[in-house]
């Protein structure tokens, strides 16, 4: 069983930064591609950024130049910078073995606000 815990979310104003953690089960990283995603109030979930077993990264186009994920020992992080209002969602560590779409782990969500 994998275990996804995130932390890190807050109320921020536009402009601002923040860096989400995930902090996954032991040694999932070698099997396992890790993403976040985040869903707003209204709005399906959607993919923000993933990073593969080897390290490749990939970012949805509203948030290339300003996210970056990275991952470390156990955790993986999201540093957002240059937040914008509509940055503001749920969001959820995910993880996917082998990226194959059948076993999918979800953590609990962590909410950023990004407001004046």
């Amino acid at each position: 069983q994998v275990r996804l815990v995130e932390s890190g979310g807050a109320l921020v104003q536009p402009g601002g930064s923040l860096r989400l953690s995930c902090l996954a089960s032991e040694g999932i990283f070698s099997t396992h591609i890790m993403a976040w995603y985040r869903q707003a109030t209204g709005k399906q979930r959607e993919l923000v950024a993933r990073i593969g077993v080897e390290g490749a990264t990939r970012y949805t186009d509203s948030v290339e130049g300003r996210f970056t994920i990275s991952r470390d020992k156990n955790t993986v992080f999201l540093q957002m910078n240059s937040l914008k209002p509509e940055d503001t969602a749920v969001y959820y560590c995910n993880a996917d073995q082998y990226g194959a779409g059948v076993y999918i782990y979800w953590g609990q969500g962590t909410q950023v606000t990004v407001s004046s």
